[in-house]
């Protein structure tokens, strides 16, 4: 990105930019591209913002072009690759916290949804004894 130009608020940094751009496919031939900062600008663009892809402001180009190559992306799974890795990397460099916690107040499950067994020797339907989860902490 030239120095002289404004990142736009729904824009990626140039820090973002250096972690994703060896994530993104080259094309191997044809005919020159529109860069792929900018397409991949106009992609965070429309989902930041929610708009549809034809109304994507003039000043990031024709739609289309965005819009076909962001189809392209998902089917080739570059999304997914592209936050596995980033993921990776934050994870080995320390800036993932795992621990997820969750309030058992608000969750409900099925009935069937617990991993239960009989007690020994029970012939009543209700005597059911639940067995707890492995704790992944424990290992």
């Amino acid at each position: 990105m030239d120095h002289g130009e404004i990142i736009r608020r729904h824009e990626l940094t140039d820090q973002e930019w250096e972690l994703l751009a060896p994530l993104i496919p080259r094309a191997a031939t044809g005919r020159p591209r529109v860069s792929d900062r900018q397409v991949v600008n106009r992609m965070v663009y429309k989902i930041r913002t929610g708009i549809s892809w034809r109304d994507l402001p003039e000043h990031y180009g024709p739609w289309k072009t965005v819009c076909t190559r962001f189809r392209r992306y998902d089917l080739d799974g570059v999304f997914t690759r592209a936050l596995q890795q980033t993921q990776a990397r934050a994870d080995a460099a320390g800036d993932i916290d795992w621990l997820v916690q969750i309030d058992s107040t608000i969750v409900r499950a099925h009935q069937h949804a617990a991993a239960t067994e009989r007690k020994e020797g029970s012939t009543g339907g209700t005597n059911w004894r639940i067995t707890p989860s492995v704790d992944p902490e424990a290992d």
